[in-house]
């Protein structure tokens, strides 16, 4: 049953997640779920080829890496606008906003990513807007200096389509950084920055240590 005051999407989030911290972000607290097929089947019921899986619930390796880095360099994002592409649970848009960026939009599709966001910003006294809209099928400048995307080049078509939504804002002048473990579409031109060794990744990538960088559009 719902509490009172809560809504059916704080629900879902909580009553799926326990509040941990990333291992390679011990200074967050945020939301996060112990296995991903128990807490896909959590949400999505009988429908799982209709509901997307809850990425909002885990740290992936990407983000973990895009996170650290941004908070070791501060100078990145501070006094910046920025907008955090496929936030998930706003773990990266939550780091920003602690490094001191002006202002931090975290953007997802999800309605459950919304409400983690939401939950995540609060607990770490990070002010973060929240934009609940697929902003991806738009050609035109973003409002922000830069754009930070972990782990979005998971899947071919979806890799395809965000190359071209963050070359085209890269033409529009906005700083694109990007955080991924080398999967297989990641696209070609872009400059590491930094490389990172996440831990405790063996109930998402099948590995207990996976290498990510943090990349330059």
């Amino acid at each position: 049953m719902t509490a009172p005051g809560m809504d059916e999407h704080e629900a879902v989030v909580r009553s799926l997640t326990r509040v941990a911290a990333p291992p390679l972000l011990p200074e967050l607290r945020l939301h996060l779920a112990d296995e991903p097929f128990a807490a896909w089947e959590a949400v999505a019921g009988e429908r799982t080829e209709d509901v997307p899986p809850p990425f909002w619930a885990f740290p992936w390796a990407g983000g973990q890496a895009l996170g650290r880095h941004v908070l070791d360099h501060p100078g990145l994002v501070a006094g910046r606008r920025v907008l955090d592409l496929a936030s998930g649970s706003g773990m990266v848009a939550v780091c920003a906003a602690l490094a001191g960026a002006g202002h931090v939009t975290a953007c997802d599709v999800d309605p459950l990513a919304a409400t983690a966001v939401r939950l995540n910003a609060a607990l770490n006294g990070a002010r973060v807007d929240v934009l609940c809209a697929d902003v991806l099928a738009s050609r035109a400048p973003v409002r922000a200096d830069v754009i930070l995307a972990g782990d979005v080049c998971y899947d071919p078509d979806l890799a395809e389509v965000m190359t071209a939504f963050l070359r085209a804002q890269r033409r529009h002048g906005v700083d694109v950084l990007v955080g991924d473990p080398h999967r297989p579409y990641l696209p070609g031109g872009l400059t590491v920055l930094a490389r990172y060794d996440v831990p405790g990744t063996g109930h998402l990538e099948e590995r207990a240590v996976t290498p990510a960088s943090v990349l330059r559009l």
